[in-house]
């Protein structure tokens, strides 16, 4: 049976749960003096810890062991979505997302953007909770809203891809992300707002290395699409893992 898992970025120094934490454990739980706890710093660090001061405010904690899990896929996965209208949307694909496992997600500000202003405190809690959740000990980045101009000026050395469904977009040129993406490499993929690319944004975005890319024949609503993208990573990684 697992243990109880629980999030502080400077466990090691602190040798103390964060308030929310601590009364999560001590309140919530139920957890006093001599009991053992997992805590995650983000970074792949894993502390078994044993508690040694039940405060609802500041549990303390003695590290009893450490090890580091480093993300099973072994390359960079980045999600650059452009949030939804109904931000309970976004809230769902990111804790799906961070469950199946990635390591970066950018809202993106685009043309036909829907929400023009965002405020990403909310998507890093639930990038925490999933992050526990799903017994991961890294934990994804989730940025500030950003122009879809500034992020394909960003270096990036992997593949990228541009996901688009509108009629009037040039379908004629896109591939199935499962059968573009080669597998095993750091891979970007750009999902528009539920207006989709402009076809201006879809052709800078191909003059800098994105490829076109469909994510099946049905018209999915950008949340969706998001997180079938990753999904579809995961198991083309999977798929070439196991045929080595």
């Amino acid at each position: 049976m697992a243990m109880n898992r629980f999030y502080c970025p400077d466990i090691s120094t602190t040798l103390a749960l964060s308030e929310e934490e601590s009364r999560h454990c001590v309140r919530v739980l139920r957890m006093s003096e001599g009991d053992v706890v997992e805590v995650v710093d983000g970074r792949g660090g894993v502390y078994e810890c044993r508690i040694v001061l039940a405060h609802a405010k500041r549990c303390g904690v003695e590290i009893v062991n450490k090890r580091v899990e480093q993300p099973g896929w072994g390359h960079q996965l980045v999600l650059a979505v452009a949030p939804t209208k109904h931000l309970d949307r976004m809230e769902w694909m990111v804790e799906k997302c961070v469950e199946m496992g990635v390591d970066r997600i950018v809202p993106l500000r685009c043309r036909n953007s829907e929400r023009t202003e965002l405020k990403s405190e909310r998507l890093r809690k639930i990038a925490v909770a999933a992050m526990k959740q799903s017994l991961k000990a890294t934990l994804p980045q989730v940025a500030e809203l950003t122009p879809l101009s500034a992020l394909l000026a960003e270096p990036w050395s992997g593949e990228r891809y541009i996901a688009y469904c509108d009629a009037e977009l040039p379908r004629e040129r896109r591939q199935r992300l499962a059968r573009s993406y080669t597998g095993g490499r750091d891979v970007m993929v750009l999902i528009g707002p539920e207006g989709d690319f402009s076809p201006d944004e879809v052709e800078a975005a191909i003059g800098v290395g994105c490829v076109p890319v469909s994510l099946g024949e049905s018209r999915l609503r950008t949340e969706t699409a998001a997180t079938v993208a990753c999904a579809t990573i995961h198991v083309v990684d999977e798929i070439n893992e196991k045929e080595q």
